[in-house]
């Protein structure tokens, strides 16, 4: 009984959590600002599908908030690449002359 209380409120205060990341993404000012909120949102969603898996009694779900993790933090690599540099077939040859050029050091 009391299990299932503490569950439901971990529950619940994870997705409120989600809702207030939802928000942060439609409202936003930049794209990394909403870039942020998308990884946040994903990382709260292997979360919640922890505190679910526990709930049900299901362990073996983990593995798939993990799988969800890992294209999560993919995912979040690949939309910034693009957004760097508006390919995702960039050599990193190529990334060291962008970065020449836009002045920034390696040190």
């Amino acid at each position: 009984m009391w299990m299932t209380f503490v569950d439901f409120a971990v529950a619940g205060m994870v997705a409120i959590g989600m809702a207030l990341i939802l928000a942060r993404l439609f409202v936003g000012p930049t794209l990394y600002d909403r870039v942020l909120a998308v990884n946040a949102f994903g990382t709260k969603t292997v979360l919640f599908l922890v505190v679910f898996a526990m709930m049900v009694g299901e362990p073996a779900a983990i593995d798939i908030a993990l799988l969800y993790a890992l294209m999560n933090f993919i995912a979040t690599i690949a939309i910034l690449k693009f957004f760097r540099y508006r390919s995702l077939e960039v050599a990193l040859s190529q990334m060291a002359l962008r970065r020449a050029l836009d002045g920034e050091d390696d040190a």
